[in-house]
């Protein structure tokens, strides 16, 4: 795909019987117009509308850029 790039979210849930936090992942195709971003980076996004089958959110803007051998 051409001009996307896959975001991870990662959040900690707590487990309602056992108390302990469990890692979630969750993943997001944005649309990255001007292909700015790379692997590792910080980014900020915003819903908007439907671009294709899996695409719903597009990049605003990058908040930390990766360091180098990061990723």
């Amino acid at each position: 795909m051409q001009k996307t790039i896959v975001v991870m979210e990662e959040r900690l849930v707590e487990h309602p019987r056992v108390h302990k936090y469990i890692k979630r992942r969750k993943k997001y195709y944005v649309h990255d117009e001007y292909e700015r971003a790379k692997v590792g980076d910080i980014v900020l996004i915003e819903e908007t509308r439907p671009l294709s089958r899996l695409k719903r959110w597009r990049l605003v803007e990058i908040l930390r850029r990766a360091e180098e051998g990061e990723g």
